[in-house]
């Protein structure tokens, strides 16, 4: 079994952006020519998340109302410990997750027909992201 790891750079403008990363890790799949397997993609960080959508208007709409009905801006205890207004990024962070696992079989990876990866960028500010991505497999 092989183990490469790869990392994905981006440019986020926080604030619950959604970014489909699909592409970037069937595309590099498929440059590893590796066909039985399991992806991982995980952000190193604390206020953003990975999970599997439907990416489209619709839902990257919907996604940060129902979080702003869940886990509002607001005074929460570490924006009192470090001032820096973004306790509800991390919380939003922790309750998606910071990584997913996708296995791959035959080379492509075994998604769902209207299932994407995407990466939610909860901060308050625009950062430069690194995902990382490992994939397993033969």
């Amino acid at each position: 079994m092989k183990i490469i790891t790869e990392s994905i750079s981006i440019n986020t403008e926080g604030r619950c952006q959604m970014i489909d990363l699909t592409s970037a890790v069937a595309d590099k799949l498929s440059q590893l020519g590796l066909a039985e397997g399991l992806v991982t993609v995980f952000v190193p960080g604390s206020t953003g998340a990975v999970t599997t959508i439907e990416f489209e208007p619709g839902l990257a709409q919907d996604v940060p109302e129902l979080l702003d009905r869940l886990i509002p801006q607001g005074a929460y205890h570490h924006d009192k410990t470090w001032g820096d207004g973004n306790g509800h990024a991390h919380l939003r962070a922790s309750i998606i997750g910071p990584s997913l696992q996708v296995p791959f079989s035959e080379g492509k990876l075994a998604l769902g027909t209207w299932q994407q990866i995407v990466f939610i960028d909860f901060d308050i500010q625009p950062r430069r992201r690194r995902l990382v991505v490992q994939y397993m497999g033969n």
